[in-house]
């Protein structure tokens, strides 16, 4: 029998491949953004009290209500909204279950779903098995502003959804509130909702971060996504959330009671009482990651590469153009191979790269022993 593939363009992807060259070779691996360092101690150790304890079994589908109520106050603390934990808050299997959950919701069989390329590769293939139908706009080097008269060029009344990504993954690009504001004034009289993927929110360097939360009309039809992995470090718990007006939420819970209905049960609880008890934890976040840019940054500086600009995010990105006329997927595996340290090409976040465009990802989530020897082998090139 011949299987029609429904993802017949996916394949393994390029976070996979990399980190497995990457152990082949013995390289530094700064492709996969994930940390090489230990969480915070006192969430494991309430983690495991959790699992002791006996709190192993389902939670409500929605989440524990300790959890729901701990972020509730977060997000009054961080961005002076109130928002209800019982009805608008939906504790998730990480971000990717909850953008995949609201992509499942909203969009039917030939809607179309504007994106910012670059774009993480969750989101295409989220929306093609939901029968969508992808829009784009390209977002450019080096500061990745939107254009926001291509934006309205791309609306039609097929349009359903707009995915935004503030702090930008591959990027590390910032929206403003001027951003914001003119995506309002462009979708505010038609039937568009929006996506606001924020999962870096507090890793923002310089001002405080844009985030939906703050734009009254935006928050009142989109759903806004968030990460506890990216925040706690500690990606493999896979524990997000996404808050969204009543009416949104009861079609994503429809939709994630059946992916996963819940999510681990001590996990939830760990980061109740981590929330409640360090309340100071995310607050913390930017000036930490600021740091770890900053090492990477100034190690690299008498390097050949060109360093683009990053407010946000723990990734950065290089220009290469000085050093190589590889593409950027031949460059990486040749970084692998002849030095050692294994990076994303960003090309792979586009359907279609900006010609002649020569970039590279560097995650610098990692020790900073990690990064300067990273930095030290990519500048003897």
């Amino acid at each position: 029998m011949t299987i029609a593939s429904k993802l017949p363009d996916v394949g393994t992807t390029i976070f996979t491949k990399m980190s497995a060259l990457a152990a082949e070779k013995g390289a530094i691996n700064l492709s996969q953004g994930f940390p090489d360092f230990r969480p915070d101690e006192r969430l494991l150790t309430r983690a495991s009290e959790a699992l002791l304890n006996g709190n192993n079994q389902y939670s409500p589908m929605t989440g524990l209500p300790a959890l729901r109520g701990a972020i509730a106050e977060l997000i009054a603390r961080h961005y002076g909204r109130d928002v209800s934990p019982v009805d608008e808050i939906t504790v998730t299997s990480g971000a990717s279950e909850a953008i995949f959950d609201a992509i499942t919701a909203l969009v039917h069989q030939g809607d179309e779903v504007i994106l910012f390329d670059p774009a993480y590769d969750l989101y295409e293939s989220a929306i093609i098995l939901a029968g969508g139908v992808c829009r784009r706009v390209t977002l450019t080097a080096p500061d990745f502003r939107p254009d926001w008269q291509v934006f309205a060029s791309l609306l039609t009344d097929k349009t359903r959804l707009v995915l935004i990504n503030t702090p930008h993954n591959p990027t590390g690009s910032c929206w403003t509130t001027g951003d914001l504001e003119l995506l309002w004034q462009a979708i505010k009289s038609r039937d568009i909702y929006v996506l606001s993927d924020e999962v870096y929110e507090f890793i923002h360097f310089g001002e405080s971060a844009v985030s939906v939360h703050k734009h009254a009309k935006l928050s009142e039809r989109s759903l806004v996504v968030s990460s506890f992995g990216k925040s706690f470090h500690l990606t493999g718990w896979k524990v997000g959330y996404v808050v969204a007006p009543t009416e949104l939420m009861v079609e994503l819970r429809k939709v994630h009671q059946y992916v996963t209905f819940c999510t681990a049960t001590p996990l939830q609880q760990a980061l109740a009482e981590h929330l409640e008890q360090a309340p100071e934890s995310s607050a913390e976040l930017a000036a930490f990651y600021q740091k770890k840019r900053d090492v990477l940054r100034n190690a690299l500086a008498d390097s050949r590469f060109t360093l683009l600009p990053c407010d946000g995010t723990y990734f950065q990105l290089l220009d290469y153009r000085d050093i190589s006329d590889l593409d950027d997927v031949a460059f990486c595996e040749w970084l692998i191979d002849e030095v050692g340290v294994a990076a994303i090409p960003v090309s792979v976040f586009y359907q279609q790269a900006p010609k002649d465009q020569r970039l590279i990802r560097l995650c610098f989530a990692k020790e900073e022993e990690t990064l300067i020897e990273a930095a030290q082998r990519l500048s003897r090139l």
